[in-house]
């Protein structure tokens, strides 16, 4: 009888844990941690929804907040490409595994450097509506190909040339043409000064480093900013591994977040 009881009991036991494991279901650990670089006259705040969609399933995120940007006051004086690759650089050298690094924009440019200095730490590169340069090409040089943009005619330039801004009333048609009406008033509010310098400089890459790291490009097909077809170009001059659309404007990770953090898990899981 004893027997019996210590049985049934053990099984009432086993039962309970089981239903309560399945009750409170916890996210899966993922190794890889991803850095998201934002771009120019942007900061960290552009990624809130798809870090918070990444972490929740699973994901280890951290949003740089590159120098002279979104909450950042560092000055723009001596402000160089190399200021942003090193922020970025400090950030994934502070993580234990390998990072997918995502780059929007300018920060195709950032992303490329970085890599280019420490490929054996970054698994996987994602460009998301950006830059994607050749060796010894400058953002300016690259953009100067764009017909279809429409940032140039916006553009407002320092007295002594060391930022460079974009018109207030031209900026949401050209960046957010399809966000919600809180995300462009967003961008107005958190809209800051670029600085010029790192839109001049260009990088140097090789085929042993930068072009080591595979690239995944996230096309957004209603870009003002970045016309699809300068788009199309540049992935058809650098190795791409897959490349994804979205039916969407320049900052497609604040218009169609869901979708941007979606392709990114899926990016995340290619072999």
């Amino acid at each position: 009888m004893k027997t019996i009881i210590a049985f049934f009991t053990i099984l009432f036991s086993v039962t309970l844990i089981s239903c309560n494991s399945n009750s409170s279901p916890t996210p899966v650990a993922n190794t890889e941690t991803v850095v998201l670089v934002h771009g120019a006259w942007q900061g960290a705040y552009a990624w809130a929804t798809v870090k918070s969609n990444l972490e929740k399933k699973g994901y280890k995120v951290i949003a740089v907040e590159l120098p002279a940007h979104g909450d950042d006051q560092t000055s723009v004086a001596g402000i160089t490409l190399s200021s942003y690759s090193a922020k970025v650089i400090s950030v994934i050298e502070a993580q234990p595994s390998k990072v997918i690094l995502v780059g929007h924009s300018m920060g195709g440019m950032v992303i490329s450097e970085v890599s280019e200095k420490i490929p054996s730490k970054i698994v996987k590169l994602v460009y998301l509506a950006a830059f994607l340069p050749k060796s010894q090409q400058s953002l300016l040089e690259i953009s100067s190909a764009d017909k279809q943009t429409l940032l140039p005619a916006a553009l407002e330039f320092s007295a002594d040339q060391t930022t460079v801004s974009v018109k207030k009333d031209n900026l949401v048609a050209i960046f957010c043409q399809d966000g919600s009406e809180t995300i462009k008033q967003i961008l107005l509010d958190k809209n800051r000064t670029e600085p010029l310098l790192p839109l001049t400089q260009k990088v140097t890459l090789t085929d042993a480093n930068f072009g080591s790291v595979p690239k995944f490009y996230i096309r957004t097909v209603n870009d003002k900013a970045i016309g699809i077809t300068l788009q199309d170009q540049m992935i058809t001059t650098t190795p791409v591994k897959k490349v994804y659309s979205l039916n969407a404007g320049h900052t497609a990770h604040l218009s169609h977040a869901n979708e941007v953090s979606k392709i990114i898990e899926e990016i995340s899981a290619t072999k």
